[in-house]
């Protein structure tokens, strides 16, 4: 569906921060965490990756989520939006 008459971000000027990261810890029954800028666990995510684990999927496929996860979750706080806020704008403009 097309969407007419959004406000247009600047995304040409826009500069993905570092803040955040993803941690590999030594722990085989939660191999990765995704931490916000404070360093505290992102709650959706964990559950996520529980999830994922629950499903038998590798520890390299847990990271390599948890890297889409991250550059996500450091697009959503360069705009200044909280992850539950984001909307389908936010998810076109993450993708372009």
């Amino acid at each position: 569906m097309l969407e007419t008459g959004d406000p247009a971000r600047d995304l040409d000027g826009f500069v993905l921060p570092g803040t955040g990261a993803l941690v590999e810890i030594a722990n085989p029954a939660q191999p990765y965490v995704l931490l916000d800028a404070a360093g505290t666990v992102v709650e959706p995510v964990a559950a996520f990756f529980a999830e994922l684990q629950a499903c038998s999927r590798p520890a390299s496929t847990i990271r390599t989520y948890g890297m889409d996860l991250l550059r996500w979750w450091r697009f959503l706080d360069g705009w200044g939006l909280a992850w539950h806020r984001a909307t389908r704008l936010e998810g076109r403009d993450f993708a372009r």
